[in-house]
């Protein structure tokens, strides 16, 4: 045990004393939110530098009509379509709208015609401008006076809340849950592959330099793997931790400072009555979220995810000489981590109660994902207990068998390996 200790304190101060290592713990913190602070300002100039942009319309329909925005102004053009498109295309106007006579039960045939490939939502909103219009139109036919139509229009919110067995209930926020959600798996998903390539390559390297010759000497094979993969396992989650702290710090002050400026919320139209209402909603909810739960389970399952990823790409590393001849070992080990960040977004925010989203949350290879994943819709305890226990049991058959591999691997050189031979280590006893 006290030499496996060693080799944890050797990966852990050899990779924190590193100056890349204190680069990126400050950098990183710092550029994410600049890289969005800029993106947000660079969104909100271009938005007021837009100039009106000239759409020529050919209107053969009086179904619809378009009246002149700050974003764009209609001009009329006369004669057939190819005459239209021939005008157009050697005109500066920004695009051509041909709507030609309109059925109104079987409305077909309009055109959108550009210079360039248009914005899908941009098509989409002559789509939805003129589908209302339409609309409107069916209910005038009808018999339907403009007051009556104002008065079909009508908006609906939805309260969400999460009730209890015994009848408590709480706020909760399906945009809140859904990005709690998102962040916490794609985090691990990020951490996987950076911290379990450091790994891999801090094997090719020793390997290569023959320092681990000399280390093998005193330490067993398998108590190096360990030491390795646990001692960069504690650098990930001491860099994360100064990353949550140094951004939540950063956060903060960029809200307290967007919070001073109340025109962004007069702008929207809401009195200071809404505005207190919405920030006690808002409040309400950060209140409501475990965060004791959701950061404990957090590093549990990045530990448990790394621990048995790591000893696979630790076993990848102590079988190859180079990174190249890594590849081919690499994607039987990505595919599981692939998987979850996929399943994420086609099942858990789906439906993450359904049968698809419990399996990838219990399997040890997907759960790291997928459960963080689903924390924060509320999961059952024994499902979590469940998940928590075959992820330990995981990483303990995962480190049994890369350090199958690893105790032959590290010191074998020139050798072409191949999955065959990787079998052949695992059976071989001595």
């Amino acid at each position: 045990m006290n030499k496996i200790l060693l080799v944890i304190q050797r990966e852990f101060m050899t990779r924190v004393k590193k100056k890349s290592f204190l680069l990126a713990t400050i950098l990183v913190p710092l550029i994410f939110p600049a890289i969005i602070g800029l993106m947000v300002y660079l969104k909100s100039e271009s938005e007021k530098n837009k100039e009106q942009e000239l759409i020529y319309l050919l209107n053969d329909s009086a179904l619809v009509t378009f009246e002149d925005s700050d974003r764009y102004k209609y001009e009329n053009v006369e004669g057939p379509l190819d005459s239209a498109k021939s005008t157009f295309s050697k005109s500066e106007a920004f695009a051509l709208i041909y709507i030609p006579e309109l059925d109104i039960e079987d409305p077909k045939g309009v055109a959108f015609y550009a210079k360039s490939s248009p914005g899908v939502t941009l098509v989409r909103g002559f789509e939805k401008d003129i589908e209302s219009q339409i609309r409107d139109r069916k209910l005038t036919l009808a018999g339907l006076s403009d007051d009556q139509l104002d008065q079909l229009k009508t908006s609906v919110s939805i309260s969400s809340f999460n009730l209890s067995d015994t009848g408590d209930e709480k706020k909760s926020d399906a945009k809140s849950t859904f990005w709690i959600s998102y962040v916490m798996g794609f985090l691990i998903y990020i951490f996987l592959f950076a911290y379990g390539s450091q790994v891999m390559q801090g094997v090719i390297e020793e390997k290569s330099s023959k320092i681990v010759e000399v280390i093998v000497s005193t330490v067993k094979p398998f108590q190096m793997m360990v030491g390795k993969v646990v001692g960069v396992a504690s650098v990930g989650i001491i860099q994360f931790v100064i990353w949550m702290v140094l951004m939540g710090v950063i956060w903060a002050v960029i809200g307290s400072l967007l919070g001073l400026d109340p025109s962004q919320a007069q702008a929207a139209g809401m009195t200071p009555e809404q505005q207190q209402i919405q920030s006690n909603e808002i409040l309400e909810i950060i209140q409501d979220v475990n965060w004791t739960q959701i950061i404990s389970l957090f590093l549990f399952y990045f530990l448990g995810g790394y621990l048995l990823y790591g000893a696979l790409f630790a076993a990848v590393g102590s079988a190859v000489d180079t990174p190249a001849d890594a590849q081919q070992f690499m994607m039987p080990i990505m595919l599981p981590i692939i998987i979850s960040l996929m399943g994420l977004f086609m099942f858990v925010f789906e439906d993450p109660d359904g049968t698809v989203s419990f399996w990838l949350s219990i399997i040890p290879f997907t759960s790291p994902i997928v459960m963080m994943g689903r924390i924060g819709f509320g999961v059952p305890a024994w499902e979590i207990v469940l998940s928590m226990v075959l992820l330990v049991g995981g990483f303990i058959f995962t480190l049994w068998l890369a350090g199958r591999i690893y105790r032959i691997g590290i010191l074998m050189h020139g050798t072409k390996v191949n999955y065959k031979v990787l079998a052949k280590w695992l059976m071989q006893k001595n």
